[in-house]
């Protein structure tokens, strides 16, 4: 099963909104066929498996991190495809919650005469598949914060300057992140200050969908957003928004969505993380600034974090910090996180974490 969780890996970012998965083909102690499932629409992980294997996979067994489909979509299922392949045994790491399938696919195995059992390596495969869980069984995207901050906490110094609070290799990460990620989050005032252009940035990558929170639509017609073509452009405002410039805006090809306003007059959050995964946008990396992150945290909508942190002390009350918003008042309150992890980026540090 560890073997299906790494071909897995090799897409990841890629298949949105459609799950990572990998097959291991076993034959008399002989791994005979592997796959992995790469982009959405093309063959699932069992079928590249089981092209590899052959005849060689009649009366194998089958290794798989999730649940074999059973449904029609953009391709047949692949519970059938094993069935006629006549496979002896199905492994697999997860049940799929999809409504579509969840449990279907083991039993059309099963009704053929083909054992079936599931929960190894189940943590790992959670893990892995985190992104497509929270969407398939919520309907919203799973959310990452990023933020690359100095040892006490800086974003910015008093006069705003951020260019570059950390290293080379630290950004590198930060684009590779974009990388994965559906989409990319921003406020205006992100906007306004950097004109940041929100891409990838590396060969090969691909470009983040980006949402831009903007409640009176105060945007600028020439931002880099707005006109660089390089990625699709979502802007979340509210009826404070003068028609005529969400007219000119949808001619340059922008979408814009009307969201309605939170208790403050702005975009209300969790109203557009819930359009946005009606959209299938199924992860969001949240690069902006301490409002939007503050109204993420407060709407216990962030699920994973990134913070940079690199080895400088910039200083001063009004420096800006990475997570603003009202705060809370009792330690017992603050929001904690599983899973952390730690990485050394030439000095700079990397720590990462689930959101209980």
């Amino acid at each position: 099963m560890r073997l299906a969780l790494e071909l897995a890996a090799n897409a990841t970012g890629r298949t949105s909104p459609n799950p990572l998965v990998g097959a291991v083909i076993v034959k008399d102690n002989r791994v005979v066929g592997c796959g992995w499932h790469r982009k959405a629409g093309t063959p699932h992980a069992e079928v590249h498996a089981l092209n590899q294997a052959g005849e060689l996979a009649r009366g194998a067994e089958v290794y798989v991190t999730l649940e074999p489909c059973s449904h029609y979509g953009k391709t047949p299922p692949c519970a059938k495809a094993l069935i006629e392949a006549g496979v002896k045994k199905v492994y697999a790491a997860l049940l799929d919650p999809n409504p579509k399938v969840a449990g279907r696919g083991f039993k059309m195995l099963e009704d053929a005469g083909i054992e079936v059992a599931y929960g190894f390596l189940e943590d790992e495969a959670r893990r892995q598949n985190e992104v497509f869980l929270k969407w398939i069984e919520q309907n919203k995207p799973f959310i990452a914060m990023k933020a690359a901050m100095t040892l006490d906490g800086k974003i910015a110094t008093v006069s705003g300057q951020s260019k570059w609070i950390t290293n080379e290799k630290s950004r590198r990460y930060g684009y590779k992140l974009r990388d994965i990620y559906d989409g990319i989050m921003v406020g205006i005032n992100t906007v306004k200050e950097d004109n940041p252009s929100l891409t990838a940035r590396i060969e090969g990558g691909q470009n983040p969908v980006r949402i831009v929170l903007d409640s009176s639509l105060d945007i600028d017609l020439t931002a880099n957003v707005i006109t660089d073509k390089q990625a699709k452009t979502i802007i979340a405002t509210t009826d404070r928004a003068e028609r005529a410039k969400i007219t000119a805006l949808e001619k340059l090809g922008i979408q814009v969505l009307i969201v309605d306003k939170d208790t403050e007059g702005r975009v209300d959050i969790v109203k557009l993380t819930d359009m946005l995964g009606q959209q299938n946008i199924c992860s969001i990396l949240a690069e902006g600034g301490g409002s939007v992150h503050g109204s993420l945290i407060e709407n216990h909508l962030v699920d994973r974090v990134y913070f940079f942190i690199a080895p400088k002390i910039i200083g001063g009350a009004n420096a800006k910090n990475p997570v603003m918003g009202s705060g809370i008042s009792a330690l017992n309150e603050a929001v904690e996180l599983a899973e952390t992890e730690v990485l050394q980026l030439d000095g700079d540090i990397l720590i990462t974490g689930r959101v209980k």
